[in-house]
């Protein structure tokens, strides 16, 4: 099984691996600052840019799933002017984009809530039907099991909020297929953007290039 993080417009790798097979999302691991879980990358003019959704900072430990969003700065007017900015030119964005522009204007409490609705849209768009698996409770490995989930840098002592090391098994390290970019006369192919990178770009098409291939 594989086991992945919650993650907001999730890489194209991340999509591909919910897609391998038998997989699990986990909302119940430690939340861990400077994650997927609330950050994705897109291909902008100037290159790629990084957009995070703040959330409402608290001490102690606390899973992911009850993560509640900081709506105290225009975090979604900003993230939507970046991603027309970005994609207006896409041959699938026109017809995308008031699917999406709701995501930037409603409120949404939870973060979790936020990124399943997000997954959900974008596997309704490439056509994707099935349901996104999502763990009822904590996971428990086993040694068969494959964990994507990002984890805490343990090394002289770090403490809760340092910065995080990946898993060796991250799903970037697999390039999917080069598809047309926007700006790929700029920056040639870049790999592991944002979902909503591919959707735009190659739209029902899209989900070809996430064949899984790797597990």
């Amino acid at each position: 099984m594989i086991v992945l993080p919650l993650t907001y417009l999730g890489s194209t790798g991340w999509f591909s691996s919910l897609l391998a097979g038998d997989c699990v999302v986990d909302p119940f691991e430690p939340w861990i600052k400077q994650t997927e879980r609330n950050r994705c990358t897109i291909l902008s003019a100037n290159g790629p840019v990084l957009l995070t959704v703040p959330v409402v900072a608290r001490d102690g430990r606390r899973r992911t799933g009850e993560v509640r969003i900081d709506y105290s700065k225009r975090w979604q007017h900003q993230h939507w002017m970046s991603l027309v900015s970005a994609y207006r030119n896409s041959p699938y964005f026109d017809y995308f984009a008031e699917r999406f522009e709701p995501f930037y204007r409603e409120r949404w409490e939870l973060l979790a809530d936020y990124d399943l609705a997000l997954v959900r849209l974008c596997l309704e768009l490439m056509g994707v039907s099935r349901e996104v698996p999502l763990a009822e409770a904590p996971v428990v490995l086993t040694a068969a099991d494959t964990d994507l989930r990002p984890k805490q840098r343990k090394e002289g002592g770090a403490a809760q909020g340092d910065p995080v090391c990946w898993h060796p098994a991250r799903w970037d390290e697999h390039p999917l297929p080069a598809y047309t970019q926007v700006f790929a006369d700029r920056f040639g192919f870049v790999p592991g953007l944002s979902i909503i990178d591919l959707v735009c770009c190659e739209g029902p098409r899209a989900v070809e290039k996430l064949i899984p291939h790797r597990y």
